[in-house]
């Protein structure tokens, strides 16, 4: 293989280009900042300047999506990112997520509630310092809320012009479908990954409408994460790690495939960036399935 994949890459790779919505251009590989805060996704991160210095070393090297949520810290991961990158440079979209709630450390209980969404949605543009959220996803559906008083609540906000555009996360192709019908959908965050395809629906539900797909948990875990098999002979092949692999198999996967890989580390920061240059052949995807 004739790329460096220890090194970090230029502005201009990271996968191409996708235009969200219609209006919103971003690099196919992203940033997830879930991983900023402390451990288990509480509280503030260990190192403030650490995780301030990954943020601008992703805008560094080109990425211009981030994601993130009320729910990480909660309310920390926002602010970490207002406090690196505000004010934010253009073409930068933040996209956070609203429909979770954190009672306790390692504890995630929905609420879709509008009145609870209407207030999520307040305090993110507070944290972020923003008037408007470039996406603003429902975190995840709430059993004891009608699905569809949730996705009005976010209509209502995007109308309102507090939202510049609605996603889902966690949800179903009926699910989606439904959203639809009340307001445009651009995006959707689901857990997937080379050993969790159940989403493959929703993926190629995305596909047909033009919709983004951002896999959430892009990695895996296990074997998918450390490399066995046909993962670890095509990454030895190429020079590469598993996890380099694992990224360039979701890129190549599908064209509104958006990964949004985290760490909390500028060097696995830089890895995953330089694994959007590793080209996998088609005997690599086959042999991956």
């Amino acid at each position: 293989m004739n790329v460096d994949l220890k090194m970090p890459m230029g502005a201009n790779d990271l996968g191409g280009t996708y235009t969200i919505g219609g209006d919103m251009t971003v690099r196919r590989l992203g940033f997830g900042a879930m991983r900023l805060c402390g451990p288990g996704v509480w509280g503030e991160p260990r190192d403030p300047g650490a995780a301030k210095q990954v943020l601008t070393r992703a805008l560094d090297l080109g990425i211009t999506l981030i994601d993130t949520a009320d729910a990480y810290g909660p309310e920390v991961n926002e602010r970490v990112i207002a406090d690196a990158l505000y004010p934010y440079p253009p073409g930068l979209v933040i996209a956070t997520k609203g429909g979770l709630t954190r009672p306790g450390p390692g504890v995630w209980e929905p609420d879709g509630r509008p009145e609870h969404l209407r207030a999520a949605c307040e305090g993110s543009l507070t944290r972020l310092r923003v008037q408007r959220i470039d996406l603003y996803q429902l975190h995840s559906p709430d059993p004891r809320v009608p699905f569809e008083d949730s996705v009005e609540t976010l209509a209502e906000l995007w109308a309102a012009g507090k939202i510049r555009h609605v996603g889902l996360s966690n949800v179903s192709v009926d699910q989606l479908r439904t959203a639809r019908h009340i307001v445009p959908i651009v995006s959707v965050q689901n857990r997937y990954n080379l050993g969790d395809r159940s989403s493959d629906d929703v993926l190629a539900e995305c596909e047909r409408e033009g919709i983004a797909f951002l896999p959430w948990y892009p990695l895996g875990s296990g074997r998918h994460a450390s490399g066995s098999g046909a993962l670890a002979r095509i990454a030895e092949r190429h020079g590469a790690t598993p996890a380099q692999v694992a990224i360039a198999w979701l890129l190549a996967r599908s064209p509104v495939m958006l990964p949004i890989a985290g760490t909390s580390s500028v060097a696995h920061l830089e890895e995953n960036v330089a694994a959007a240059r590793l080209t996998l052949s088609e005997g690599d995807m086959s042999a991956l399935g």
